[in-house]
């Protein structure tokens, strides 16, 4: 290395001090430092090529910090040798390394302090987009700032299921208001993706107006006892049948018109497979419709193959209710797996994919069109 003098000073007393983060600003050549008093900045004085001067300043804060010069990808093999993960990443938001503070947000670990040191590091979409998926994230001052940050981003998003996620992130906790959740659902009607996003979230976040099934009131009461034992299928007929129940499948009606692609159906299905959350021997929904529409019909009926929670409800639900527990148990089957026999070795689109699927959401839509009449 042969930095300039003044800059291995200046540097060398910046990193004597305890230090949260430091990035580098490629264009303006500075190294900016976050320190406990705030922002502290070294304007470089390069003696060659850009390029190869921050190439030596990072050798220089990699052997400060790590004792290597070799910088983020020599370190990152050791780090994951030695298997010290949690306790080396606020080490990896010393190197001024874009990628290492891709890899501290990636952590298992991740609190709200370090979210708040590698969002100042690397304030990318990417950055923001995983740091929301850390509950101690969202629920400090970080999560607001990261939901304004997508909020702003969100219309000029190009990638389809990019739109899917951003929305089911913002929709997290009390991140947005409720003018901005009405503002999400206008944007739905023009671009299908944001709909998805719904399925994704909490029902209570649908600015719908709609009222529990008519049968809501008689069925729960007649299920109470069961309800009352955390009887799974039970809980999950009345979720289905309330005021929110029947937000979400109005939202997966609105969802399943006009998809734009299969990675958005697929976030679709998944979407489905967690609302209903039904234990199934296939965790990422049954392979085909007609095998669900097949194990559906066979549930609805006692039999010692079933759970006992299940037979427990049939003995109970009066059979009125029989057509509607035999849709969501349809419903509660499908999820990503069911779409591999209609996706496998095609990549179609628009108008292409949906006459692809209209085998599988024709019973979809005919199923849900049951649980809201």
């Amino acid at each position: 290395m042969q930095l300039s003098n003044a800059d291995s000073l200046r540097l060398n007393v910046l990193l004597a001090q305890p230090l949260k983060a430091i990035r580098i600003n490629e264009s303006s050549m500075t190294v900016h430092a976050l320190t406990d008093k705030g922002e502290a900045k070294i304007a470089l004085n390069p003696t060659v090529r850009d390029e190869q001067y921050l190439r030596w300043v990072r050798e220089l804060l990699s052997l400060k910090t790590t004792g290597s010069p070799g910088g983020y990808p020599v370190y990152i093999k050791t780090w994951t040798r030695m298997g010290h993960a949690d306790n080396t990443l606020k080490h990896m938001l010393l190197l001024g390394e874009p990628e290492a503070v891709i890899a501290v947000v990636y952590s298992p670990s991740v609190n709200h302090e370090i979210g708040v040191r590698a969002w100042w590091a690397n304030p990318t979409l990417e950055v923001a987009r995983r740091l929301m998926e850390y509950p101690d994230v969202i629920a400090g001052k970080l999560g607001l700032e990261l939901a304004e940050f997508l909020m702003e981003f969100l219309p000029f998003e190009e990638r389809q299921v990019d739109i899917v996620n951003m929305v089911r992130l913002c929709l997290q906790g009390t991140l947005i208001s409720d003018k901005q959740k009405k503002a999400l659902w206008t944007r739905a009607k023009r671009r299908n993706p944001y709909y998805v996003g719904f399925l994704h979230a909490d029902p209570k976040k649908i600015p719908l107006e709609l009222p529990p099934s008519k049968h809501y009131l008689v069925l729960k009461k007649q299920l109470q006892t069961l309800l009352d034992d955390h009887n799974r299928y039970a809980e999950t007929l009345c979720k289905v049948l309330s005021e929110e129940g029947q937000k979400w499948l109005q939202t997966l009606k609105n969802a399943m018109n006009k998809p734009v692609d299969q990675d958005v159906v697929i976030s679709l299905f998944t979407a489905i497979k967690t609302f209903f959350n039904l234990p199934f021997a296939e965790r990422r929904g049954a392979h085909t419709i007609e095998i669900a529409l097949q194990r559906a019909k066979h549930a609805i009926t006692p039999s010692n193959e079933h759970p006992e929670a299940l037979n427990t409800l049939l003995a109970t639900l009066d059979t009125h209710y029989l057509e509607k527990f035999l849709a969501l148990m349809l419903l509660a089957q499908l999820g990503e797996n069911t779409l591999t026999p209609i996706f496998s070795g095609n990549e179609s689109v628009g108008k292409v994919m949906r006459r692809r699927l209209h085998p599988l959401t024709e019973p979809l839509l005919e199923k849900t069109d049951i649980l809201m009449s």
